[in-house]
This record gives C-alpha cells, sequence and structure tokens, in this order.
C-alpha cells in the first residue's frame, strides 16, 4: 500500500514538472523547445544589413549630387547595384522576410525619386515629366503592395503574380535574374545619364553659357553690362549658379551613349508601371463588389 502511494506521488511530481517546462513536454525537450521559441532579431539579418549600407550610400549620393557628378554617380550606382545582392543574400541565408522586402522597395522608390527631383531642377523645362513620373512610380507600386496584402492574403509576396492575372507582371516578377534586373539596372542607368549630362551639355539653358572668350550679359535692366558672377548670381545655391557651376564639368559622349542604350528599357519600366497600377486597380475593384455582393448591396428599391 505504502508503495503505491510512493508511486502515485511520484507521478503527481513528475506531472508537475512536466506542465512547469510547458505543458505535458518532458525535460529532455524543454531545451529544444526553448532554442525554437527564441526571439530571432529580423532587424540584424544580412540582407537587412545590406539594405542599411544601400540607404548610407544613397544618402551620401544625394549629399555629392549638387556638384560632384563622379562621385555622386559611383556611390548611387553602387547602392542600385546592392539591390541584387541583398537578395541573394535572402535565399542564401534564408532570411527572406516582409519587413526586408518592403525595406528593399522603399529604398528604391526614395532613391530614384530624389534622383528626379534633381533633374526637374536641372531640367526645368522637363519638370512635369519628371513629376509625372515620380507620381506614376510612387502610385503604381503603393496600389500593388496594397492590393497584394488586402486580396490575396497578409503572407502574400508582391513579386507573386498570377499569369492569370497579369502576365506582363508576371513575366517582370517572376524572372528576377534576368528581367526584372535588366528593367530596373537600365531604368537607373537611363536617370544616371540624363543626371550626367546636366553637368557636360550647354543645351540646359544656353543663355547661361557663352562661347569661351566672351563674358556674360546682364540681362536685368539697368545693371552693368559686364557684371561679375558675384553680381549675376548673388546666391551661389540659386537654380541659374547651380548650373553654371555644372556647366561643363564632364565630357557628354559617354551620357548621350548611355542614355541611348537604356531609354528603350526604360520607357518598358514606365510601361509596366502602367499596367501594375491598372492591374491593381482591377484587383481592388473586384475585392469591392464582392464585398458589396456579401452586404447586400446595392439595395433593392422598394416598389
Amino acid at each position: 500500500m505504502e508503495g503505491i502511494k510512493t508511486r502515485s506521488k511520484a507521478r503527481k511530481e513528475e506531472t508537475t514538472l512536466d506542465k512547469r517546462v510547458n505543458g505535458h513536454v518532458h525535460f529532455e525537450e524543454a531545451e529544444t523547445l526553448r532554442d525554437l521559441d527564441t526571439e530571432e532579431n529580423i532587424f540584424i539579418f544580412w540582407p537587412n544589413l545590406i539594405g542599411y549600407f544601400r540607404i548610407v550610400l544613397a544618402l551620401a549620393s544625394l549629399y555629392y549630387m549638387p556638384l560632384h557628378p563622379r562621385t555622386c554617380s559611383a556611390l548611387y550606382t553602387v547602392s542600385c547595384l546592392l539591390d541584387a545582392l541583398d537578395g541573394y543574400a535572402a535565399r542564401y541565408f534564408e532570411q527572406s522576410t516582409q519587413f526586408g522586402g518592403v525595406l528593399d522597395m522603399v529604398t528604391d522608390r526614395c532613391t530614384t525619386t530624389c534622383l528626379l527631383v534633381f533633374l526637374s531642377q536641372a531640367w526645368p523645362r522637363w519638370s512635369l515629366v519628371f513629376q509625372a513620373l515620380i507620381s506614376l512610380d510612387l502610385a503604381s507600386h503603393y496600389m500593388h503592395m496594397f492590393a497584394t496584402l488586402t486580396m490575396a492574403g497578409k503572407g502574400q509576396s508582391h513579386k507573386k503574380v498570377a499569369s492569370s492575372r497579369s502576365r506582363v507582371l508576371n513575366l517582370y516578377y517572376t524572372n528576377k535574374q534576368t528581367v526584372l534586373f535588366t528593367f530596373c539596372a537600365f531604368n537607373e542607368l537611363f536617370w544616371i545619364s540624363l543626371y550626367l549630362l546636366s553637368f557636360s551639355s550647354p543645351t540646359l539653358s544656353p543663355s547661361l553659357l557663352q562661347p569661351p572668350g566672351e563674358t556674360l550679359r546682364s540681362a536685368q535692366p539697368g545693371s552693368p553690362a559686364h557684371p561679375t558672377l558675384s553680381k549675376l548670381f548673388p546666391n551661389p545655391y540659386s537654380a541659374g549658379a547651380l548650373e553654371l557651376a555644372r556647366a561643363n564639368k564632364i565630357d557628354s559622349k559617354w551620357p548621350w551613349i548611355l542614355a541611348g542604350i537604356s531609354v528603350i528599357v526604360m520607357l518598358g519600366k514606365q510601361f509596366i508601371n502602367v499596367v501594375q497600377l491598372v492591374n491593381a486597380s482591377r484587383w481592388l475593384a473586384e475585392g469591392d463588389r464582392a464585398a458589396r455582393r456579401k452586404a447586400g448591396l446595392p439595395r433593392k428599391k422598394k416598389a
């Protein structure tokens, strides 16, 4: 009898100890569960660290952007090329995360937008075009991301597009190593080419640039016929002063060649942005129609 009580007491103690660990899990499994329950620090994953470094390079390129084309172009280009490396790192280390995907997309949108803002100042006659391209880029990606999260589910990646929904977007996002990288790389190459041309071509504002040996003429009535640059542009950070400072800093041959090579792909990228915007709009409209049918809308009017 006493032996039965001892065994019963031992079972109760074992059950109590098991529950203290994790429900009805035994001690030998506790260490494994403790390892599985350890919270990972998503913010220090390798692809995200590469993303932070991209942001640092992009900020540095913006600092040099007004007057140092070579340094700016080098920093900006490296930042763009690392966009391919962080995706490779995510697959290699099995560290693909939603935060990393959003960080990557936001970095791309912000860097491109900042460059187009500069181009709208450097090429003021085309500022409306640059503003339209910025709006298209931001709107298409935001609506595509929102439609994916709303209609496809919380864990669905915006880069997974069924061919039944859009063959163009399916081809664009599925072939990441070829199609996606090519379009993004040549799109950025075109903008960098225009950026470099703003430092080399006198076709921006010919009135600011005179042939060698001639002095600048004043456009202000009553001003001296041959004013000094400090009088012509009292503010060294004004658009005219910066344009004059950029003039003829580099040769225009290679920027024109690069622009000619990449312009077709750049236009293709804008076409994809339009397709992405239209596709996302239709997808959201499908969801709205389904939600209205479920709610019994539109209500039938009483006779």
